[in-house]
């Protein structure tokens, strides 16, 4: 049973790995902003929880299951707020916007004054 615990963990950790390491990705190819905070927050939840859910199974106790569900719930309740801050804050700031269809925030800021774009096609790199 322990020998299954730890291949388990081990796989879970290294999933993990590979959900930043797409994250990481995404950040790098994304062009703008609210993409890249999208990427990294989505991928950070995901990611965290297999990791600390691979080393509880490495290390199997009680007190690391208390740990576990503290930490997966904390980090998963300011990943969803600090990502929402962040990227409104982004809004608020002027940061380009890459437009596909339309843009949702423009009726809800206050004193921004924004000019309305056509849609239009993202350009292939």
């Amino acid at each position: 049973m322990n020998e299954i615990l730890t291949v388990l963990g081990n796989v879970l950790i290294v999933a993990g790995a590979l959900v930043f390491a797409t994250a990481a990705l995404g950040v790098a190819r994304f062009r703008d902003a609210y993409m890249r905070v999208s990427a990294v927050g989505t991928a950070g939840g995901l990611g965290i929880v297999f990791v600390v859910t691979g080393a509880l199974l490495l290390q199997p106790a009680v007190s690391n299951v208390v740990k576990v569900v503290l930490i997966i719930t904390i980090h998963l309740i300011t990943s969803a707020v600090g990502t929402m801050a962040i990227a409104r804050s982004a809004y608020l700031t002027g940061t380009p916007l890459e437009r596909y269809a339309f843009d949702e925030l423009a009726a809800d800021s206050p004193g921004t004054e924004r000019d309305p774009e056509p849609a239009r096609k993202p350009a292939v790199d």
